[in-house]
């Protein structure tokens, strides 16, 4: 009996000594049972046969939930029933009107409306990948962006009539043929669809038009955001995009959720987590044409809303919102995104309550995910057993050289925890990068021999950092971070720091070339708080308390908002251009002074001595 008690003893204080050592012990175990679950899920999936594509769980839940609303927009609800219908018509449409087959690829020039979800589901049934054009671009990036994925057809919304107008004499040469999703259109070379939508039968499409397809068949191209230059069409095979159905469904997302999706549809978090997550989850989507910090908490009230996404600066802008006490009654309990800072992280929840905040890793092109599954403030993941299934690595990086750091040897070596290094993932069958339409850019983003001759690992341009209790933190882009005085100085940061002044809402830090010296020095666009002005004698004192002489940025300059991409990324590549000369910058610039202990006014004068070296940096 007292072998028995004791054992029973043991029993019981197990869990608590194992949380007491390993803290984390049980949310990885967790986390790692539900992953098994979803590979198990996927696994089986890709055994089907015929072949189980993203339509196919759409079509099912189709039928299971008929008459559940898949999309509400404007105050109006679509069951999935509905949907399945409209995409019917779009498809039998355009096999009547069109000369598409299947395997063209087809342009969807779209903002978010339900439009772009039936026509994406009516092209996927009539098994044409899809090209998501970013409906910001104009001229010559969108008659790039076109070009990229060689489509034979453009479906445009009504509104985007006058941009497609820009580009359609080079279409015309082209050949191609362009629908504009309105009843009638003068314009020649562009047809009026919606009439002929409207006409259409909403029978169902035959299943063997996809019958040729593959799950190494590209599916869908997604433009990188191009804050450094002319956006690359990521392609997306039938493979990730089935792997995508996971990704709301493992952050527990459940059918009675209702998502609110404000993103745009035509980048990888609107579409992929937003879109084809609830697919798999068979939840609502609450669908908006575009982000508003002032219609969100009382549009998520409205709706019931129970699940948000969010990416780069999404969550400071509800931050900087007024405070008003009504604003953490909402039945939110899961934000799901990537991008946000620790200090917003930490200042989101003491605003509007206890949610639990999801922020992840990933890209649109690579082959490695992370997730912060045990809600760690300003962590993007954690290193845990799936770092065998799915082998990445962080590599010691040289932001002066712009390359990996290698040993005697010619292998690259791995940055101790602790310490920022290059984040690399294996490429393996289990772990593929298809990369870019451009294979001369999908090369680019290959890296060979890393640690051993002869092996391959997709190079994702992030810089990260491990602890030692194993979380991982995201740092910079490698284009981002630079170099000055022998130092690395990581953008990110230098904004956290800069934010912390009382009187600033935003920061965008970047470095800048300055005439006879080696690297780049700091340099920051702030934008002041309303109400506010910029004090040059605070903004030293801050800076030279938390930030080390080479990190602090030299110059600032006084913005009245920071420029961001579609995706919300803050936009760096003019500002590094236009450098520091106050005679082509109208903004207010100022100059960190040491001897004065303070910032202030840059001037024509300054600007001369610096380029002449009479003063030096």
């Amino acid at each position: 009996m007292y072998l028995v008690s004791i054992l029973f003893a043991s029993l019981a204080i197990t869990p608590l000594v194992l949380k007491m050592f390993f803290p984390y012990i049980w949310k990885d175990a967790f986390y790692l049972a539900n992953l098994v679950r979803t590979l198990l899920k996927f696994v089986l999936r890709r055994r089907r046969k015929p072949l189980f594509l993203v339509l196919d769980r759409f079509l099912e839940q189709s039928v299971a939930h008929a008459d559940r609303p898949f999309i509400v927009f404007e105050n109006k609800t679509y069951s999935y029933l509905d949907t399945d219908r409209r995409s019917n018509k779009i498809a039998n449409a355009l096999q009547r009107h069109s000369k598409l087959r299947p395997g063209d690829t087809v342009a969807l020039f779209m903002g978010n409306e339900p439009a772009f979800i039936f026509t994406w589901l009516a092209l996927a049934k009539l098994g044409c990948p899809v090209a998501l054009l970013n409906y910001n671009i104009r001229s010559r990036s969108l008659l790039h962006c076109f070009n990229c994925c060689s489509a034979k057809l453009l479906i445009a919304a009504e509104e985007l009539q006058e941009a497609v107008e820009e580009v359609l004499p080079s279409l015309r040469e082209q050949g191609v043929c362009v629908y504009l999703m309105t009843k009638q259109c003068d314009t020649l070379g562009v047809e009026g669809f919606s009439d002929q939508v409207e006409e259409a039968s909403d029978t169902p499409l035959p299943q063997a038009l996809r019958s040729d397809i593959t799950f190494k068949s590209p599916a869908l191209y997604i433009y990188t955001s191009g804050t450094t230059g002319l956006p690359k069409a990521a392609v997306l095979n039938q493979n990730r995009l089935l792997a995508a159905l996971a990704v709301l469904d493992s952050t527990g997302v459940i059918p009675g959720d209702v998502i609110y999706l404000n993103l745009p549809l035509y980048h990888t978090a609107g579409f992929l987590i937003g879109f084809i997550g609830s697919i798999e989850t068979g939840s609502t989507i609450i669908l908006r044409r575009k982000f508003s910090a002032s219609q969100f908490w009382d549009e998520c009230r409205k709706y019931n809303v129970t699940v948000v996404q969010y990416i780069g600066e999404v969550l400071r802008y509800l931050c900087n919102t007024p405070k008003v006490r009504e604003l953490n009654h909402h039945n939110v309990r899961l934000a799901i995104g990537n991008g946000v800072r620790a200090e917003i992280w930490r200042e989101f929840l003491n605003r509007f309550g206890n949610i639990y905040v999801r922020e992840f890793y990933a890209s649109t092109e690579g082959n490695v995910g992370l997730i912060n599954y045990t809600g760690k403030i300003g962590a993007i993941g954690r290193v845990n057993y799936l770092h065998r299934l799915f082998p990445y690595a962080l590599i010691k990086y040289d932001t002066e050289r712009d390359e990996p750091i290698r040993d005697s040897t010619g292998l690259c070596v791995e940055a101790p925890k602790g310490e920022t290094g290059l984040l690399v993932s294996k490429i393996t069958d289990i772990a593929p990068f298809v990369g870019y339409a451009n294979s001369q850019q999908t090369e680019k983003k290959r890296l060979r021999d890393v640690f051993q001759k002869g092996d391959l690992y997709f190079n994702s341009g992030d810089l990260l950092k491990i602890d030692q209790d194993n979380f991982i933190y995201f740092q910079d882009r490698v284009g981002d971070t630079f170099r000055w005085k022998g130092e690395n100085v990581a953008t990110t940061e230098v904004a956290d720091i800069l934010t912390l002044i009382d009187f600033v809402q935003e920061a965008n830090v970047y470095g800048v070339q300055v005439p006879g010296n080696e690297g780049r020095i700091g340099m920051a666009a702030v934008t002041v708080k309303v109400g506010e002005q910029f004090d040059g004698n605070k903004t030293f004192s801050h800076v030279a308390s938390y930030l080390p002489a080479y990190a602090r940025p030299r110059f600032i300059r006084i913005q009245n908002v920071v420029e961001v991409t579609g995706t919300f990324k803050q936009m760096k590549v003019r500002l590094v251009e236009e450098g520091f000369d106050p005679a082509s910058i109208t903004d207010p610039l100022y100059i960190l002074q040491e001897r004065k202990q303070s910032y202030t006014p840059m001037t024509g004068q300054i600007y001369s001595s610096i380029v002449a070296g009479i003063i030096k940096l």
